[in-house]
C-alpha cells in the first residue's frame, strides 16, 4: 500500500523496491500539500521522463536540484528508480546529493541495486553514495538486488566492492539469500551458493528458504536448494512443512515433486493440521488427488479430530466430498463433539452433502457384505457419489420424482427405505433438512435416488428391482404401476429396435 506513491511517480522503471507498510495511501495523501515550488516540480517530472532539455533550462533557472517532495524524494531519485542514465549523468554532474533518504528510508543506492544497472551504480558509487546504507525495514542494496534478480549488481558489490558485511539479516531476520529464495531467482540463488553466501539459517517467523520458495511455488528453486543439504521436512516456527506450505497455497506441481523427494506425509508436529487437511481447507482439488495418489491417510485427525472428510463436509464442498469418499475413507470416524461427517453435514443443513455419505455408507457396507464375490460397476456407470443427472437414468428418475411426490404419503417413505435397510442414523440426516409440512416429499425423493444409486452400481435391472422391493415392502398398488411403466418403456423399446 505504502509503495502506490512511488509506483505511480516511477512509471517507466523497470519495478520497485519493497517498502515498508507502516505506510498507507491515506497517510501519504495526508503528509500535507504539494511543498515543491512550480520549477521544482517540474524539474522532478523531467527527471522522472529523462527530459534532458527541460532539466537544464531549469537549472539555469537557479532551480533546487535537491528539492523534495512531500515523500522527500529528489528528482534524482526519480532517475535512477526510472534506469536513465542521461538524467543521473546530468544531476550527479550537477552535485545532487546522494545520501537523501526519502519516508521509506530508500535512497538512490537501493533504487540502483533494484532497477540492476550497473552502471547508474558506478556513478554513484563515484559520487559517493553510501553503499551500506539501510532502509526502514533494515534492507541494504544486497537485499533490493536479491530480491529483483540483479546478479550483476551482487556480483559488484560482493566481488569488487567486497561487500560481505552487506549479508545481513533485515528486520524480519531474513539475509539477502532468503529473498532471492522467495522470489524464485534461480541465478540469484546458485551466485549465493558459489559466493559462499546461501544460508540454511531462519528469519523471525521461522522460515528458511526452502519454506519460502515453497510458499510462493517456486518448484525450480525448491529443487536447487534442496540440492544444498536444505531439510525437506523441516518445520518453520508455526509447526509448518515445505509440503504443508505448498499444500495451503495451492501450488500441485510443487507438491507433485516433494512428494517425489519421498517428504514425510504424515510428520507429526502442531498444529495436527496435515497436508490433505490443508489441500480440503483451501479447496485446492489437484493438490488433494495427488496427495491421495501419493497414499496420503485418509483418515488422519486434526487437533480437533476431524478427518479431512468431516472438514469438506461442513464446508458443503461437494468435489472435495465425493473425492475422498471415492478414496475409501473410514465414515463411521467421530470428532471431538462426537459426531460422524453424515452428521456434520447434516448439522450444517449440506442435504446433497449427507445424501452423498448415505450412498457412500450403503456401497460400502454392500462391498464389505459381498466381499470379492463384488461384481464390477457397469461403465455407464463410473463410480460417484454425486447428483445423478446422466441421460440413461432419466426416464427412473422421473419415475421416482412422481412416485415419492404424487404417490407416497407421509411416513411412507421411511417404511419403504427401511425396507432397504436404510438406518434409523440416515433417515434421521435425511430429516433433519426441514422445509415445511411437505418435507416428507423431498425426504421420499432423497432416499429413492440414493436407493437408485445403490441399485445402479450393484444390479444389473433397476426397474424391475424396484417392482419387486415395492411388492415386498407392502406397496402392491405402487408396484403395479412400476410394471406398467416397464412395458410401456419395453414397447417403445421394441418399436424403435425395429425402425
Amino acid at each position: 500500500a505504502a509503495a502506490k506513491g512511488l509506483r505511480e511517480e516511477l512509471r517507466g522503471a523497470a519495478g520497485r523496491p519493497r517498502i515498508s507498510k507502516q505506510e498507507g495511501p491515506r497517510e501519504e495523501a495526508a503528509a500535507g500539500h504539494e511543498i515543491l515550488l512550480p520549477n521544482e516540480r517540474s524539474f522532478q517530472n523531467a527527471a522522472k521522463s529523462n527530459n534532458l532539455d527541460l532539466m537544464e533550462k531549469l537549472f539555469e533557472k537557479k532551480v533546487n536540484i535537491n528539492a523534495v517532495n512531500n515523500m522527500n524524494r529528489t528528482a534524482l531519485h526519480f532517475a535512477v528508480g526510472a534506469n536513465h542514465l542521461s538524467a543521473v549523468d546530468f544531476l550527479l554532474n550537477h552535485k545532487a546529493r546522494v545520501d537523501v533518504a526519502d519516508k521509506h528510508g530508500l535512497t538512490v543506492i537501493h533504487l540502483a541495486a533494484w532497477s540492476g544497472s550497473l552502471e547508474i551504480m558506478l556513478m554513484l558509487v563515484r559520487a559517493g553514495a553510501d553503499q551500506r546504507a539501510k532502509n526502514q525495514d533494515g534492507m541494504n542494496a544486497l537485499h533490493f538486488a536479491a530480491q529483483n534478480n540483479n546478479v550483476c549488481i551482487v556480483e559488484y558489490l560482493i566481488q569488487d566492492l567486497h561487500l560481505k558485511d552487506l549479508n545481513q539479516p533485515d528486520e524480519k531476520g531474513r539475509k539477502p539469500f532468503l529473498w532471492a529464495a522467495e522470489r524464485g531467482h534461480i541465478e540469484m540463488i546458485e551466485k549465493f551458493i558459489f559466493l559462499n553466501l546461501h544460508t540454511s539459517e531462519k528469519d523471525k517467523e521461522g522460515n528458511s528458504a526452502l519454506h519460502l520458495a515453497a510458499k510462493h511455488g517456486h518448484g525450480p528453486a525448491v529443487q536447487v536448494l534442496l540440492t544444498q543439504q536444505q531439510e525437506i521436512n523441516d518445520i518453520n516456527e508455526l509447526s509448518t512443512s515445505a509440503l504443508q506450505i505448498a499444500t495451503q497455497n495451492g501450488h500441485t506441481s510443487l507438491v507433485s515433486y516433494l512428494l517425489s523427494e519421498h517428504v514425510d506425509l504424515h510428520q507429526k508436529v502442531e498444529p495436527k493440521e496435515s497436508p490433505l487437511h490443508l489441500a480440503v481447507i483451501h479447496n485446492h482439488i489437484a493438490v488433494v488427488k495427488s496427495l491421495l495418489s501419493a497414499q496420503h491417510g485418509t483418515d488422519i485427525l486434526n487437533q480437533r479430530q476431524q478427518t479431512p472428510l468431516h472438514i469438506a463436509a461442513d464446508l458443503g464442498n461437494v468435489e472435495l466430498v465425493d473425492t475422498l469418499l471415492k478414496a475409501g475413507c473410514d465414515l463411521k470416524v467421530t470428532d471431538k463433539q462426537g459426531k460422524t461427517a453424515l452428521a456434520v453435514a447434516s448439522r450444517s443443513n449440506h442435504s446433497l452433502i449427507v445424501d452423498m455419505i448415505i450412498k457412500a455408507e450403503r456401497y460400502y457396507a454392500w462391498r464389505e457384505e459381498h466381499g470379492e464375490s463384488i461384481r464390477n460397476p457397469s461403465t455407464s456407470f463410473t463410480l460417484t457419489f454425486k447428483q445423478d443427472h446422466s441421460l440413461e437414468t432419466r426416464h427412473i428418475r422421473g419415475l421416482l420424482w412422481d412416485l415419492a411426490y404424487n404417490q407416497l404419503k407421509a411416513s411412507e417413505w421411511q417404511r419403504l427405505a427401511r425396507s432397504w435397510n436404510f438406518t434409523d442414523h440416515q433417515i434421521r440426516a435425511i430429516e433433519q433438512q426441514w422445509s415445511g409440512k411437505g418435507s416428507f416429499r423431498e425426504h421420499g425423493h432423497r432416499a429413492l435416488l440414493i436407493w437408485l444409486h445403490g441399485t445402479l452400481m450393484t444390479q444389473a435391472m433397476p426397474v424391475k428391482h424396484l417392482y419387486e422391493e415395492l411388492v415386498r415392502a407392502g406397496f402392491p398398488k405402487l408396484a403395479e404401476k412400476i410394471r406398467q411403466f416397464k412395458n410401456e418403456t419395453d414397447a417403445r423399446s421394441k418399436k424403435c429396435a425395429v425402425s
